[in-house]
């Protein structure tokens, strides 16, 4: 802007009577000179801050990657280290599995085997109460019987003893034998004396058999208790190993389960972070990558922006000297000022002559120097000044006034992009701080 307001108070005073076109022109020229070192001066100051981004972000960028990259390769440990823990546990759990069915097996056995042995047991502890009950009455008949009571009862007594299965068949035979003798007898003594007492007692043979058979089975039963204490003894004792076994192997197991299910839940937060991670760090390589080639290129531009106005400068400042040389302002100062007020076109000629020859030389020189700078501003400059500087410096004035604005306007555009990209990146420095400070907090929850 002030650049502007300078410019036009060189249009303001062009038309003045009292400055020279020589004068006007060199004002010209040195507005045009501190325009172009101030736009110099701006834009270092300018691409200084953005160079400064640039830097700052790309070691924020890397920072981000490598710690994004250590990152990643804890959470592939992680995820092969709980993949290997659950195949693990997997494999025990099968384990205890198969262990816990063998022992559900043992014990289905055993206790199969134990109730087919407690029921030979019941049977067989019955016949032994049977048979040492009616071996007891038996015997208590035979010796209670007397002369002066009939033997029908003990013969019934000591007959239904055969029909007993623990009863030996030796002993069966003799019974048999017994009773087929008393039958006998009584019957003899029935037709004989119907009305006498029962014959004298002989079956003190029978008593003393009964006697030791009631003792065998007496010890027998006694054995066969013992017998089935130790085997429920020993049945409870297998059942209670069994049993522990199985319990202990539960709860081995749903431990294992347990550790397995916090395993895969662990890999699976490894996968989502590891894939969050991976993502974030992607897109950072890719913004770097961007970033960097922006302000390389943005860094050249600037280079050669600043070689250019550099030229455009000493070449400003060389037609400036020209055109101020004392060949042409001396004249210009010492005829054009008399001239003025006597005659117009007399001054007007005058003016035209004392120009010329530095008018063509600096034309010449502008011309030359914006062939090599391929420069724009001192061609434009260069016609402007071969043409009448009255009719056309105003002209010439609008267009860089017009070239100025849309300089400012691409600065301005330039300067939005760069407070966006700084606002960004402070946005994504706040978030990934966040989000590594959640980390370490979990971290140390952990």
């Amino acid at each position: 802007m002030k650049v502007i307001a300078i410019l036009a108070l060189v249009c303001a005073s062009a038309v003045a009577v009292e400055v020279t076109p020589v004068q006007k022109v060199v004002q010209l020229m040195e507005g045009m000179l501190v325009k172009g070192q101030k736009e110099k001066h701006d834009e270092q100051v300018q691409f200084a801050a953005y160079k400064q981004f640039c830097e700052d972000t790309k070691t924020e960028k890397e920072r981000a990657i490598e710690e994004a990259n250590e990152k990643i390769d804890t959470l592939k440990a992680d995820i092969q280290k709980n993949t290997a823990k659950a195949a693990k546990l997997t494999k025990e759990i099968a384990g205890l599995d198969e262990d816990i069915a063998i022992w559900e097996g043992d014990i289905k056995a055993a206790t199969n085997v134990r109730k087919i042995e407690k029921d030979d047991y019941d049977a067989l502890h019955k016949d032994y109460n049977e048979s040492v009950d009616a071996l007891e009455l038996a015997i208590a008949v035979l010796k209670k019987q007397s002369h002066d009571r009939t033997q029908k009862a003990s013969l019934l007594q000591v007959s239904s003893l055969t029909s007993l299965s623990l009863i030996p068949a030796e002993a069966k035979r003799a019974i048999d034998a017994f009773v087929q003798e008393d039958q006998e007898d009584y019957a003899g003594l029935a037709v004989s004396a119907p009305e006498a007492n029962a014959y004298e007692f002989q079956s003190s043979g029978v008593v003393e058999m009964l006697t030791k058979l009631l003792d065998k089975f007496v010890d027998e039963r006694t054995t066969l208790e013992k017998e089935e204490m130790n085997s429920k003894h020993a049945y409870d004792m297998l059942m209670q190993d069994l049993n522990a076994q199985v319990a202990q192997a539960e709860k081995d197991r749903d431990a294992k389960a347990e550790s397995k299910a916090k395993a895969l839940q662990a890999k699976a937060d490894a996968e989502g972070d590891l894939k969050d991670t991976t993502t974030t760090r992607d897109e950072d390589k890719k913004y770097l990558a961007e970033l960097v080639a922006t302000c390389e290129q943005k860094a050249s531009d600037f280079e050669s922006r600043q070689q250019l106005r550099a030229e455009e400068i000493v070449a400003v400042e060389k037609a400036i000297e020209i055109i101020s040389s004392g060949a042409v302002s001396g004249n210009a100062d010492k005829h054009l000022p008399s001239l003025l007020q006597s005659q117009a076109p007399a001054f007007a000629q005058l003016r035209s002559d004392l120009n010329m020859q530095a008018k063509m030389r600096v034309v010449s020189y502008l011309n030359k120097r914006s062939k090599q700078l391929n420069s724009r501003v001192l061609s434009t400059l260069a016609v402007r000044a071969s043409e009448d500087p009255f009719n056309k410096v105003k002209k010439m004035i609008k267009d860089l006034i017009t070239r100025l604005m849309e300089e400012a306007n691409d600065e301005a555009e330039h300067k939005g992009w760069c407070d966006t990209e700084l606002s960004t990146n402070e946005q994504t420095r706040k978030e990934k701080t966040e989000a590594v400070e959640t980390l370490h907090a979990e971290i140390d929850m952990l």
